[in-house]
Formats: structure tokens, sequence, C-alpha cells
């Protein structure tokens, strides 16, 4: 009986590290890719609300990504996250915190998440930030 208690223990312990992580992505409502990243998002444990917009330069300019914009941006906690960025590089971010706005795809790479075959290791992407020169944040 003892070792049972502990097993349900541990597991209501490990629920909430299982929980989903909530993201808000802006997007125009006719970007067919935008629909895909967000399957994308939701197949790798993201919970995801969709907000159409019409005017996503305004979302880009309020969340610090119109450098470096893409179609979409998204929101995971206090970090924005622009364009097809693959789920490393955000788990990156959430698992380190640095003092940055958030992390970029700029434009529409092919071989980003929701855009076509994902292909290892040839997606750059950079931070957010004030820096004139982008910084380089991985390769995904």
């Amino acid at each position: 009986m003892k070792k049972l208690l502990s097993i349900l223990a541990l597991t209501l312990l490990a629920q909430p590290a299982l929980a989903a992580i909530n993201a808000t992505l802006y997007k125009s409502p006719a970007c067919g890719c935008c629909e895909e990243y967000v399957k994308y998002l939701e197949k790798n444990g993201f919970k995801v609300k969709a907000i159409n917009s019409n005017d996503m330069p305004a979302i880009k300019a309020q969340y610090g990504s119109s450098s470096l914009a893409s179609c979409h941006t998204t929101r995971i906690g206090n970090y924005t996250a622009e364009g097809h960025v693959p789920v490393a590089a955000i788990q990156k971010l959430l698992r380190e915190k640095p003092a940055i706005v958030g992390i970029s795809a700029p434009g529409m790479p092919q071989n980003a998440p929701g855009m076509g075959p994902e292909i290892k290791g040839t997606l750059k992407i950079y931070q957010l930030g004030d820096a004139a020169v982008p910084k380089l944040f991985s390769v995904e």
C-alpha cells in the first residue's frame, strides 16, 4: 500500500510538467502556412490560441519583431517567437530565459516547420532585441 501511495504521489507531482505550453499566435486570416505552423506547435505540446489580424505590422511593432519579420507572430510567456521557429529553439528560449525580446526565423524559409520539409541544422534563428545587427540565437 505504501508503494502504491508513493507511485500515486509521484504521478500527481509530475502532472504540471506534462501541461501544455500556452501560446498566442497572431496571423493573417488568409495565410495557410500559419495554420500548418499552429498544427506543428500543437503536435509538439503547445496549446495554441490563433488570432486573425488584418494589421500584422501593428502586432509586430507591439511585440518587437518588426525588424526580423515573418508571416505570423507568436507570444509564449513574455517572449515573442516570430515566424516558423522550430520547437527546439523555443524550448531553448524558455529553458535559458535570456534577457531578450524573443527569437525569429525571419522571412518564410522553405526548410522551416509549417513551410515544407524541416531540414535539421540549416535554419538560422535570430534574437529579437535592440541590436543593430541581428545576433544568432541558434541553428536548428
